[in-house]
């Protein structure tokens, strides 16, 4: 028996398979759920993306991975629209919870405007500035 330090796709995606099959043996039936990734993408009118917001539903939640809107276009609307439409798709997929997470120098006052509420905070990371852990119950 030997440990290899090493990357592989392929062997990231076989441990992450094993261990959502032990996963699924803890869940009842009715909390399998099959997993689905969206997308809703803001493109300006060269078709170029300046916006979106990428997320994963599974066990009856959604958890929010990424949302970016560019600079020029911050302040305009958009990260709520993208957050309404994120929403609205969760309650269309019967998901009780959305869950995210956050750093300071981000934007956990933006999710709390929209009834987030903080779970968890990993101080001081990255140095100098907190992670952020939300969820709003649906």
């Amino acid at each position: 028996m030997k440990i290899v330090r090493q990357w592989k796709q392929e062997d990231s995606d076989y441990i992450r398979r094993k261990v959502i099959e032990y996963n699924q043996k803890c869940l009842s039936d009715e909390e399998k759920t099959p997993s689905e990734n969206i997308s809703f993408i803001v493109k300006n009118e060269k078709e170029e993306i300046v916006g979106g917001v990428t997320a994963t539903t599974f066990w009856h939640h959604l958890h929010v991975d990424f949302l970016w809107v560019s600079e020029e276009y911050r302040h305009e609307g958009y990260g709520s629209k993208l957050m309404k439409l994120i929403e609205e798709f969760a309650i269309e997929k019967e998901c009780r919870l959305i869950k995210l997470d956050t750093f300071s120098f981000q934007a956990p006052d933006f999710y709390k405007k929209y009834g987030y509420k903080v779970i968890g905070i990993c101080e001081d990371h990255p140095k100098g500035h907190n992670q952020y852990y939300l969820e709003k119950r649906l």
